[in-house]
């Protein structure tokens, strides 16, 4: 299931020697660590990130997005950012390198507030993988591994020259030509359809009126899965002969019916719940697809008790 993992889960996931970091560096100011990633020999699930994430692989393995994926088979930075769903597959021998993760507030607290969505190896459009030489690899390996001394120092000011090391990696991985040529997975529109219905499905039951869907167009699963909404379309409407919004609206009027029949909710309230900004709206796609208000539908179902 397409999940957004916390930091938290991250380092219950990855128990790390500087484990104890996170409760000290979780503070207003952002959290930031860097560990070594030889840990790194299981299959991460495929899932979002609610924090950015730079990672020095040297081993063999692959990168999964929605539907494509990059064969990492030499030395290679990757860069992982909380608009890019992944999953990293291992692949045979040792793994080595470091990781280094970090939040938005860490460096924009520093900096304009837009620092990292304008930074081209985060942003979801762009390349995230950059594959590296040796003389590039010597580099990039001695600003992690004094990144890792610094997290472990007691420099009163180490945060900041973190901040510094972070940015030189950043840039230094965007002089590099980034990887622009991905391998698609030879059955992308079944793998994008059924992540596309396992967002939907996540979204309910509807539990309580104060909750309300996230997701409610096209468009907004399209961004949640980093695919063209013309591209989820098209993949949609290939595997299961319907268009997305036709799933969309099929779910949203079940979850409907089983509000009016199994809560005192207001029409107003299931309305909000559901998405729509006006109960009027709400009756009007009721409407559409059954030929009956909410209001007759719930007496109906009342009557027939």
């Amino acid at each position: 299931m397409l999940t957004t993992e916390t930091l938290e889960e991250f380092y219950q996931r990855h128990p790390v020697a500087n484990q104890k970091v996170f409760a000290e560096n979780n503070t207003g100011q952002g959290h930031f660590n860097v560990f070594l990633r030889r840990s790194c020999n299981t299959r991460s699930p495929f899932s979002r990130r609610d924090f950015y994430k730079i990672a020095l692989i040297i081993g063999n393995g692959k990168i999964h997005y929605a539907d494509k994926w990059v064969t990492i088979d030499r030395p290679a930075l990757v860069f992982s950012s909380p608009t890019v769903p992944s999953s990293w597959e291992p692949g045979p021998g040792s793994q080595d390198g470091w990781f280094c993760l970090f939040t938005q507030s860490f460096i924009e607290s520093h900096e304009h507030k837009s620092a990292l969505k304008e930074f081209p190896l985060f942003q979801a459009d762009g390349c995230h993988i950059v594959f590296l030489t040796d003389v590039q690899l010597a580099f990039m390996s001695a600003t992690l591994g004094k990144m890792l001394q610094e997290m472990e120092s007691d420099y009163v000011h180490k945060y900041d020259l973190l901040r510094s090391y972070l940015r030189i990696l950043m840039h230094e991985a965007l002089k590099i030509a980034p990887v622009t040529t991905y391998e698609t997975n030879t059955n992308a529109a079944a793998r994008i359809t059924g992540l596309f219905f396992e967002l939907l499905e996540r979204q309910f039951p509807i539990d309580s009126p104060g909750q309300y869907l996230k997701l409610k167009t096209a468009h907004n699963y399209a961004q949640s899965l980093a695919v063209h909404t013309n591209h989820l379309n098209r993949s949609v409407k290939e595997v299961t002969g319907k268009t997305t919004t036709q799933h969309v609206s099929e779910r949203v009027l079940k979850e409907a019916y089983a509000l009016l029949k199994h809560t005192d909710w207001t029409i107003a309230q299931i309305a909000n719940s559901l998405g729509f900004e006006e109960p009027a709206y709400f009756a009007n796609f009721f409407k559409k697809y059954t030929g009956s208000s909410p209001l007759m539908s719930r007496l109906g179902v009342q009557r027939s008790a």
